[in-house]
């Protein structure tokens, strides 16, 4: 007997993002608007306020890239 098969999740795209003072929000296709904490990046948390707006939403919609300071984020962050 086999494990059973699990369906693979599916993730809405990142459409938007802002950058605050403390938060990364981003909003998804599905019109969802969600926030994780920048002090969970540390990255993040240590970079400029224009180092944090500079960045560049994937062209799929599944991530965030920061290349001032080589930091990446996945929409999985903002969903799981």
């Amino acid at each position: 007997m086999g494990l059973p098969l699990r369906k693979s999740k599916t993730y809405p795209s990142i459409t938007s993002v802002r950058v605050g003072e403390n938060t990364v929000t981003a909003v998804m296709s599905d019109g969802r608007e969600v926030s994780i904490p920048v002090a969970w990046f540390p990255r993040l948390a240590n970079a400029t306020k224009k180092q944090l707006k500079n960045f560049e939403i994937s062209p799929s919609g599944y991530g965030i890239h920061w290349p001032d300071i080589d930091e990446d984020i996945s929409v999985k962050a903002f969903l799981d």
